[in-house]
């Protein structure tokens, strides 16, 4: 009777496991000037923030001396709150002077594997300014591909930029494949629609992602513009902002982080 039980637990451990493991929380963010600004308390606040997710794509690494640094910081402060993470960061743009930037991905290592360091697109190099970084992820034997992605400004065309980045995923890729970051347009627009024909879907639906200097009438929210999209292949569980301000007098302390909010992404492979 008691080996029986003790199968019987072990099976449903196993079970437990497998479904944990099934899944994925992805979290992007655009983080302004993530560089040597960010003092020690402004990282762990970041990392209070993140560290219940998986795997964190973070935007706006700042391309000279302190934007690497704070993403070892970041990863360090997190391999204290309870859980292994490891990071990778890409070369910095090949962008102008004060375009260029790096990306960086951080995840927890106990589920999750890669099996290179990720790299620029370079096939984008000459239509796109900060070219995405792509990096392969493993959860057990499934593979999906990961862009990170940070357009132009809204006033300086991102639809051209958005439009090469489409077909070069459309005629790229048939594993699971996810798009994040800071778009500078609404998802809602039709430039979009070349990704959304192809089967993609967005994790949000014109929900407001950037922060205000003010808080009129308690509204601290801006524009609807970071976001994540996902493949036919991935299954969308549950998608959101991740709004850390909450009121109007933790604005001033929230825009310190960043001027944007992170975005979210639960998902499992169909």
């Amino acid at each position: 009777m008691l080996k029986k039980l003790l199968f019987l637990f072990f099976v449903t451990i196993s079970l437990t496991v497998f479904s944990q493991t099934e899944e994925v929380k992805l979290v992007s963010w655009n983080i302004r000037d993530f560089g040597k600004t960010k003092s020690s308390e402004e990282l762990n606040n970041i990392a209070e923030i993140v560290k219940t997710y998986d795997i964190i794509a973070i935007q706006e690494v700042v391309a000279g001396y302190g934007g690497a640094q704070a993403v070892a910081k970041l990863s360090d402060i997190l391999n204290r709150k309870g859980s292994k993470w490891d990071y990778v960061i890409s070369n910095p743009t090949n962008s102008s002077k004060y375009v260029t930037e790096r990306y960086a991905f951080i995840w927890k290592t106990k589920h999750i594997k890669i099996k290179n360091r990720g790299r620029l697109v370079k096939e984008l190099d000459l239509e796109i300014d900060r070219e995405p970084f792509l990096l392969d992820f493993y959860l057990g034997k499934e593979k999906f591909t990961v862009l990170n992605f940070h357009s132009r400004p809204y006033n300086r065309d991102p639809e051209t930029e958005i439009k090469a980045l489409s077909k070069f995923v459309l005629n790229s890729f048939s594993t699971p494949v996810l798009i994040v970051g800071d778009f500078n347009v609404n998802e809602k627009e039709i430039v979009f629609n070349q990704l959304k024909n192809g089967g993609y879907n967005a994790a949000l639906s014109n929900k407001k992602t950037t922060l205000k200097r003010t808080c009129p009438n308690g509204n601290y929210l801006n524009h609807a513009i970071d976001n994540i999209f996902y493949s036919k292949t991935v299954n969308k569980i549950e998608g959101k902002v991740l709004d850390f301000i909450k009121t109007c007098n933790n604005l001033e302390a929230g825009r310190d982080l960043s001027d944007h909010l992170p975005v979210f992404l639960k998902f499992s492979m169909n």
